[in-house]
């Protein structure tokens, strides 16, 4: 092998995703010298390399790596090998959610990827990136993580892409995936119809997350009535309330989705109540049109589109951090520089309050009645602390 050929001080590094960094060390005569040194694709933009040590590996080997890679210009992260390492177990809600809101019903793949762009400022949204990817690629990887993690439900694979790749429709490669390349046309994302802005809106308590949603209306010239209340708006006589997981059914009030940034976001997701959907959808769709925000309707789910999404990306990653796979600042960092999130999930769950992230996950386990959605302890812990993750390493 490689061993025979190299001076007993030379580095054995493996670019390897997935492959166990401790099981291809252990082959080796002297396993100390081994280490993962994982680049993302094109290597030569993507600023990301997780130096992976297997439980072998030598301290000293793992930081000349480091050193090295910062030397390239790389940001390099610290990370223990682990199913998927850092990127590819902590992004796999990102796709999985938005796979399960297209078995549900709630939004079709161009509604629900819009809304993952314009609302959660994503780069991509799930359906558009797996067809970038390849969705055997992608499959590929969730089967093997969930495996890798004793078939943990978190990482379940999803029978609509394993459906997809049994028809061969793998994405751009094969010209279809969840959408058509070449000559067809461009599916767009389903828009609310015009509606007429309300007369009376009342801010009713504190919005948290959606607080600058009260300042966006106001600075497009509506009169909004600041009131003592229990955190949700009051629009025409129609209550309306940022999603916490459960479905609009469930409070009996539309909800609407999480925006990274209510200030600028150009759309966002809202739900009804199967009790009275019709009466309400003028009101709640003229509300945002008159903030210069489109509005997408998404069949009633629990945690709409964005807010579901977010709040599992930060369960996995804090997850991540209690399995000391990585610190939270590089758990942050790597899905910062190798996925393009416009925040790390850990920051983005700060900033919308722990307790609310957990508030939102205990949610979804409830409508689900699934283990999948469980609060990881670290999160829970790091919400009741009142420190958050920026204390630790």
């Amino acid at each position: 092998g490689l061993e025979a050929v190299v001076a007993d001080d030379a580095i054995l590094a493996t670019n390897t995703s997935s492959l166990s960094v401790t099981a291809i060390a252990a082959a080796l005569r002297l396993p100390g010298r081994c280490a993962g040194l994982h680049f993302f694709n094109p290597a030569q933009v993507m600023p990301l390399v997780e130096v992976v040590s297997g439980l072998a590996t030598d301290p000293t080997i793992a930081d000349r790596l480091m050193a090295t890679a910062a030397a390239w210009g790389k940001s390099p992260v610290a990370v223990r090998s682990t199913p998927g390492f850092i990127v590819n177990r902590v992004a796999r809600p990102f796709y999985a959610e938005g796979l399960r809101l297209l078995q549900e019903g709630a939004g079709t793949p161009a509604t629900i990827d819009a809304l993952l762009r314009e609302a959660g400022g994503f780069r991509m949204g799930p359906f558009e990136l797996t067809d970038l990817i390849g969705q055997d690629v992608n499959y590929a990887v969730t089967c093997a993580v969930h495996q890798a993690f004793f078939g943990d439900p978190r990482f379940a694979p999803s029978g609509v892409q394993r459906e997809l790749v049994e028809a061969g429709r793998l994405g751009r490669k094969s010209g279809r995936g969840f959408y058509h390349y070449g000559d067809a046309a461009v599916p767009v994302a389903e828009t609310m119809a015009a509606a007429p802005p309300p007369r009376q809106i009342a801010v009713q308590g504190d919005l948290g997350p959606a607080a600058a949603l009260a300042d966006r209306l106001e600075a497009a010239g509506l009169a909004v009535i600041r009131e003592p209340g229990a955190g949700r708006l009051l629009v025409d006589g129609v209550p309306l309330a940022l999603t916490d997981g459960r479905c609009a059914t469930a409070r009996g009030v539309p909800v609407f989705d999480l925006a990274l940034d209510y200030a600028k976001a150009s759309r966002l997701a809202v739900a009804f109540p199967d009790q009275a959907p019709a009466p309400f959808a003028p009101t709640v769709a003229g509300l945002f049109q008159a903030a210069g925000i489109a509005v997408s309707r998404l069949d009633d789910c629990p945690g709409l589109a964005v807010m579901r999404t977010v709040a599992m990306l930060a369960n996995e990653a804090a997850e991540t951090w209690l399995h000391r796979v990585a610190s939270a600042a590089d758990i942050d960092q790597a899905m910062r520089l190798g996925t393009n999130y416009p925040l790390g999930p850990l920051a983005w769950a700060e900033r919308i309050g722990l307790a609310r992230v957990v508030t939102v996950l205990d949610h979804l386990a409830q409508a689900y009645g699934e283990d999948r959605y469980r609060a990881s302890v670290a999160l829970r812990r790091a919400g009741l602390s009142g420190r958050g993750f920026a204390h630790v390493g």
